[in-house]
């Protein structure tokens, strides 16, 4: 059923004005999710007829926009990467942590967002092997889902990483499981400090290759002692490093990860009210134990804020690193299986669009809404895309 409120409704409504006023100022990437939020399900994208073949009732099926940062297009996909990752968990406990950068990086991040998440990705998954590695310490090779966040529940920029790790790994000589210790998997502050150190230089060599850009309030920054000056301050204070108590069990792993993949910065669901140019949305105050509260921003303001967390085209949000990455996670998932004696997942059913929908999601797109008949397809719909508004954002 579709939400009273949608993002879509407010891009529908304020988008024109709002692409007038930033005229200059939105990137590609921001104009193409705006207009695929826009026409997401919509005459403007097609779509096929169906009718019930009982009670006559007839549907138009409008085809969705699927692009990774609509509200509405992540239900699918998310049930089908789930699917994926229940293939490949394994009978052991596993940990939940966030890597968070200071403030002080996040804008520069958000100027250089493809340069400074990959770095983020990088540290996080090198402080992950490097003290996993250290015989003091668990002395095995692990492995991780790393999901990129760059949001907090206001909106605001805040890039962090999610990582689902499980606990133990494979030995040096790779012939044995080496379990964690229970209710612990690794010191968090030696984390934390070697996590701060493999960023940071990270971060002054793609500085010294010319690879980041400054502008507006950090502007200063190019000049190599102002960035000297802003590196040598982050290497003074703490780099958060979170760990949670480990999942109850693999469905428990299975509910998070489908809470944190595939996930927009803000859900339909949480949008209360569009009216005389205000959005109001429901968030959550961590620091006042999870209290509901409810923000209402100008319309301009809560469209700023939600493209503030576009990712660059064809980067990666979501990935595989340790022992899990994609270069060799079958084979080294085989081995963990062989060495913790768990049998071999089945491979998922041959099936169609229809079929594999009803088994991900619960929702049978074959019966009738109404009287619970069947539907049948009518024919297709053909696209009719809307007229261009009076200022248009090129994005091809």
């Amino acid at each position: 059923m579709r939400p009273a409120l949608e993002v879509a409704d407010v891009f529908r409504h304020h988008g024109e004005a709002f692409r007038h006023s930033r005229a200059g100022h939105l990137g590609r990437v921001e104009c193409r999710v705006m207009s695929a939020i826009e026409q997401c399900r919509t005459a403007a994208l097609g779509g096929h007829a169906e009718q019930c073949g009982d009670c006559g009732l007839v549907r138009q099926a409008y085809n969705s926009c699927r692009n990774r940062h609509c509200p509405k297009c992540q239900g699918l996909a998310r049930a089908e990467w789930l699917e994926a990752r229940q293939a490949e968990l394994l009978p052991v406990p596993y940990y939940h942590l966030v890597f968070t950068v200071p403030p002080q990086v996040a804008e520069i991040a958000f100027q250089n967002k493809r340069v400074v998440y990959a770095i983020l990705f990088r540290a996080a998954a090198e402080a992950l092997h490097d003290i996993a590695a250290d015989p003091c310490h668990l002395g095995a090779e692990v492995g991780a889902v790393a999901v990129l966040h760059t949001w907090g529940q206001t909106l605001q920029h805040h890039p962090h990483l999610h990582c689902i790790v499980p606990g133990g790994g494979l030995s040096p000589d790779q012939t044995r499981w080496v379990p964690c210790r229970p209710g612990f998997f690794l010191p968090v502050r030696v984390l934390s400090r070697r996590f701060r150190t493999l960023f940071l230089a990270q971060l002054q060599a793609v500085f010294a290759a010319g690879e980041l850009r400054f502008s507006g309030a950090l502007a200063a920054l190019e000049a190599p002692a102002a960035f000297a000056e802003r590196v040598g301050a982050l290497r003074g204070i703490d780099w958060v490093v979170y760990s949670k108590r480990p999942f109850a069990g693999p469905d428990q792993v299975l509910a998070y990860l489908g809470r944190y993949t595939h996930r927009v910065a803000i859900a339909n669901s949480r949008l209360t009210a569009l009216q005389d140019g205000q959005v109001s949305f429901t968030w959550k105050d961590y620091r006042q134990e999870a209290k509901t509260n409810v923000m209402t921003l100008p319309a301009d303001e809560f469209m700023r804020r939600f493209l503030l967390h576009t990712v660059p085209d064809g980067f990666h949000r979501i990935r595989h690193v340790g022992f899990l990455a994609n270069g060799h996670r079958t084979a080294k998932l085989a081995l963990c299986r062989a060495l913790l004696a768990a049998p071999t997942p089945e491979p998922p059913p041959s099936e169609g669009y229809r079929e594999r929908h009803r088994r991900l999601t619960g929702h049978d797109l074959t019966i009738c809404p109404d009287c619970g008949g069947p539907m049948q397809e009518r024919g297709p719909m053909p696209r009719h895309p809307p007229p261009r508004p009076a200022f248009w954002c090129d994005s091809s």
